[in-house]
Formats: structure tokens, sequence, C-alpha cells
């Protein structure tokens, strides 16, 4: 073989060489995501059918199969809430599933009356089904470790934002808002609450009244001044949102004396002071309020008739009855029975 021939030869290898190490360079380390997306991987999902649903959001499909052999994915992919960042080669979206490198999440969550309503509305949030959120919130041993009870775990959620992982797991969850509780009452709400001669359970609960009572942020400090005032004078507070909640029937549009009657420790038509825990996770707002109750000589309120949302105040019975009468007779009007 001539010398003419072997540097051919040697010229064609280099040529093949070139162009392998070219295409293995651009299966590898090539841009496999064409534009920035999220990916959920749930803790149910086996890792073919992970593979299977990945492969629509990715390009070099057998090498990242290839390198996920290589580094044994099957056995270390992790679920979680995922970025594919745009340009993204295959070596670094099979190492973020290996390693976890998941994308924290904004979880917001506001009123909730009971522990399913909170639920049904962290469970599209969070790789968790409500079943299993219900069971963490009314979970007698996860409340003895927190210091609580089932009863009043419940009241420690503060309604808001907060930023964790979509795999953060329910009993992981209710630690989580353990802390934000604690973290919640800082020195200056603890200074104000001790002025109250309210637990903070009885301040969350009774903002959960106010909160019932009222969408208007201004009058929130003199409804609260209202309870405050009963509270004092050991008068019942008659809060039509507790009849509502002690029948657990959120829909009912007017309270008539038959409701007033409904036995349950949360009426407090029949029974003197709070009820036993909060009728909702109320607001920061609502909280706030209670905690710089106005300061009055108001006993009574009741909704204005013209349905703004507003409250008419009273200091007597006699007044009351006025402003009862004439929102009584607006509903009336409207047919609202």
């Amino acid at each position: 073989m001539t010398r003419k021939i072997l540097l051919r030869i040697f010229a064609a290898l280099l040529i093949v060489g070139a162009a392998a190490a070219a295409f293995l360079l651009r299966e590898f380390k090539g841009s496999a995501v064409k534009e920035e997306q999220i990916f959920l991987l749930s803790k149910r999902t086996s890792y073919d059918q992970f593979v299977r649903e990945l492969m629509p959001h990715i390009r070099h499909h057998r090498a990242f199969e290839f390198y996920a052999d290589h580094l044994n994915l099957r056995r270390s992919f992790k679920p979680g809430r995922y970025t594919l960042r745009q340009g993204m080669n295959v070596i670094e979206i099979a190492r973020m599933f290996s390693l976890g490198m998941q994308t924290p999440v904004r979880i917001s969550f506001q009123n909730a009356r009971i522990p399913s309503h909170l639920a049904a509305k962290l469970a599209p949030q969070l790789d968790a089904d409500s079943a299993e959120l219900m069971t963490a919130f009314t979970s007698r041993p996860l409340a003895e470790e927190l210091g609580l009870d089932s009863l009043t775990l419940f009241s420690i959620f503060i309604p808001n934002t907060y930023e964790l992982y979509w795999t953060t797991t329910p009993e992981q969850f209710v630690h989580r808002m353990k802390k934000e509780y604690d973290r919640f009452w800082n020195e200056q709400r603890e200074g104000k609450r001790k002025a109250t001669g309210l637990s903070r359970l009885e301040v969350v609960t009774l903002a959960s009244i106010v909160t019932e009572e009222t969408r208007a942020r201004e009058e929130m400090p003199r409804i609260a001044g209202v309870y405050m005032n009963r509270l004092r004078r050991g008068i019942p507070l008659q809060a039509d949102p507790t009849v509502k909640y002690a029948m657990q029937d959120f829909g009912l549009r007017r309270i008539l004396r038959r409701h007033l009657k409904y036995p349950s420790p949360y009426n407090t038509y029949l029974n003197r002071g709070l009820p036993p825990s909060p009728i909702c996770l109320p607001s920061i707002t609502a909280v706030d309020a209670v905690l710089n109750y106005e300061h009055h000589d108001y006993l009574y309120f009741c909704a204005c008739p013209t349905f703004d949302g507003r409250h008419n105040f009273a200091r007597t019975l006699s007044e009351h009855n006025i402003n009862a009468r004439a929102y009584s007779a607006a509903l009336n009007r409207r047919k609202i029975k």
C-alpha cells in the first residue's frame, strides 16, 4: 500500500472521527430544550412513565437515555417541580432529575372555612391529594407533636403566599405553617394580644368571626370593638356567621329564628363567649383588626339595607332594632329568604 493511499485513509478516518465527535457533541452538549417550561414529576410516577412524559419536551432522546443509564437515573430520579431551561443539554437535564434540583413553587390560600375547603385549595398546588392533606390537617398525633390538639390545629394556618417545594408532604406543610405561625406572633403582636386579655387562639377565633362579618377592611376594627365590648360585659356575641358554621350551611342568606336555636357549641346565640375554635381561617388584616380593635361603646351592628357590604352601628337595643327592621325590609323587597 502506497504512502498516498495511507494518507487518504488517515484523512478519511479523521473526517469520520471529526463528524462522529461533532455528532456526539451536538447530542450530549447541544441544546435539548427549545424554550423554558415547567415539568412536574409526581411521587406516583414510575421511571418508565417519567421518561415517556419527558421525551416530547426535549431533543436528543437517544443521548438522554444513554446518559441516564450511565447515571443510573432509574434508581436516583427524584420527584419534583423542575424548570427545563432553554438551552439545557441532556447531561444537565439528567443530573437535575438525579440530584432533585427542583424549582420552588409559590402557593397561596385565603379564606377557608373548614379543613376540607383548604385541602381542596391546596391539592392542585402540591403533589398531594385532598385526602392526604385532610389526614394531616386533622391528625391528633401531629397536632400533639406541635403542642396543639386536632380541633385547634387548623387555627395556626395564616392565609398568605408561601414559597416551598411542590413535593412538600402534608405533614411537612403543617410543620411549615407552625413555623410561620410562631413567626407571625412577633413581639409587637404579642404585646397587643396581652393587652386584649385574649389568648392567641381566642384572637384568631374572634378574627375569624370578623372576617365572616365584613369584607370592608376599614370596618374590621370597629366590629372587633363591638365583640370586645360584648365579651367584657358577658353579653352573648350573637354572631350570625357562627350559626352558619354550626349548621355547616354556608349558603344561608338569611338567618331566621329557627336557625338561632340550632344546638352547637359554635352557636353564639345559645352560648356566651367565643366558640371553641375559629369558624374560618381569618385574614391577617382581621387578626390585626382584633389586636387594634376600636375603643367605643357600640354593642350592636347590622348590615346596611343598601347592600353595599357596610354596617350600621348602635349603642342601644332600640337603635339596633330600627336598623334591623330596615335591613329586614330590604331583604323582603329582594325576596331573600
